[in-house]
């Protein structure tokens, strides 16, 4: 510290017990938000707003640091005053330039009673805000030998000059503040590269899904090429289901892109789910002929039409049924999709089957979009809309083992009136 910056006890000389107390409640303040506030421009913005009331001033701003251009910039400028967003668009110091740049060089605060008769002043800030500077004290902000900044403290209220306990409590608020935004920072880092991990680990994931379904679908074309330049129909008949089957999961898959990317409200109407079933094995009666897969309904136990969006219910029932489907053995698959009403008319759908199971280890984490355990040949968004489209409709999905000892997924949608 300069002479500038006195550090001893001597600053509580004259501070009035009142002023001790306010002081006190500021750090206390502060102390509280930091601890709870980890976003990082409602945290600068409380900073300053405390800033101001613990050096009775009428400005004050804050400067952070950018490495990159080795500057100092305004991120918050708060006065009753003055054009403060100025400040923002236009002041960027050197460090070395005007009374915050030298306090940021040398790490040491500055106590100017009079800028006008101050060198380090820099009139280019008040000409930008349209503000008049009398009196200013800037305290650098410090974390670990970092350099975050500069706080400035202007004018103080009352036509005084900061005095030295203003500025001892001034580099005790820096210190606050300082590993406060060096935290808050460190936590914004910690979000952005989860976010860039899971944004990559999806892209990764719909790209081999995506890749996987246009190789068979490049592999069809050639062959359809080669029947009609040829006139070989078996060549046709032989590719053209493949190809449809492609069509068809590139049409699913941007049906649920769509459906998880947005909000929407259920358009509810009465529905027969015993249609609406039936319509699901229609669509993939080819497919579970192939693959040998019996499917079995039971509607018995509806009473009455369901009020549901049909759309919505339709695109569940088809990702369950496709899950099931894929997950059969070569030789004896089964499906089983029920359906029945409850007293209080809740509707409840089961779509079980023989195959392996869902693995303890994955109930948990199933319905989480992009998680798949089909590895590259799933979007990992099938259960996650459906959970999405049950939860707009109020109800919930679940899943479990079924008495045969595969998968069971239950369907609970509540009737809304």
């Amino acid at each position: 510290m300069t002479s500038e910056s006195p550090q001893n006890a001597k600053w509580l000389d004259g501070v009035s017990p009142e002023e001790l107390r306010r002081i006190v409640d500021v750090l206390y303040r502060v102390h509280r938000f930091v601890a709870l506030i980890t976003d990082l421009d409602t945290l600068l913005a409380r900073i300053m707003e405390e800033s101001k009331q613990v050096a009775c001033a009428e400005a004050c701003s804050l400067m952070l640091y950018d490495a990159s251009t080795d500057e100092l910039y305004f991120e918050v400028a708060l006065g009753e005053s003055g054009d403060q967003e100025a400040l923002k668009r236009e002041i960027r110091l050197r460090l070395g330039e005007g009374i915050a740049g030298v306090a940021a060089e040398s790490r040491q605060s500055i106590n100017v009673q009079d800028v006008r008769k101050d060198p380090r002043f820099y009139p280019s800030a008040d000409e930008a805000s349209h503000f008049e500077t009398r009196s200013l004290l800037a305290v650098p902000l410090v974390d670990k030998d970092n350099l975050i900044g500069v706080v400035e403290v202007v004018n103080k209220v009352g036509e005084g000059c900061f005095t030295d306990a203003d500025l001892h409590v001034m580099e005790i608020f820096a210190g606050l503040v300082a590993t406060s935004i060096a935290n808050a920072r460190l936590i914004e880092e910690n979000l952005r590269a989860e976010r860039l991990a899971a944004l990559g680990q999806a892209v990764a994931g719909l790209a081999h899904y995506t890749k996987n379904i246009i190789t068979g679908m490049s592999g069809s074309v050639d062959l359809i090429d080669q029947g009609l330049s040829r006139n070989n129909t078996e060549f046709l008949e032989r590719s053209w289901p493949i190809f449809k089957r492609s069509t068809k999961r590139i049409a699913n898959f941007v049906e649920d892109m769509l459906a998880f990317s947005k909000p929407r409200v259920p358009h509810r109407e009465p529905c027969d789910i015993a249609l609406l079933i039936e319509d699901v094995s229609q669509t993939f009666w080819a497919m579970l002929s192939r693959k040998k897969v019996e499917l079995f309904s039971d509607t018995s136990g509806l009473t009455a039409q369901a009020q549901v969006d049909p759309r919505g219910i339709y695109r569940c029932l088809l990702n369950l049924v496709l899950n099931a489907a894929e997950a059969m053995p070569k030789e004896g698959g089964k499906i089983w999709v029920t359906a029945k009403t409850l007293e209080c008319k809740t509707l409840v759908i089961e779509v079980a089957d023989n195959g392996p199971g869902v693995p303890e280890r994955d109930v948990k984490r199933i319905f989480d979009p992009f998680y798949s355990t089909k590895g590259s040949q799933g979007t990992g968004l099938g259960l996650a809309v459906c959970a999405k489209i049950i939860g707009e409709h109020g109800g919930q999905i679940v899943a479990g083992r079924a008495s045969e000892g595969g998968a069971l997924f239950r369907i609970v949608v509540p009737d809304i009136q």
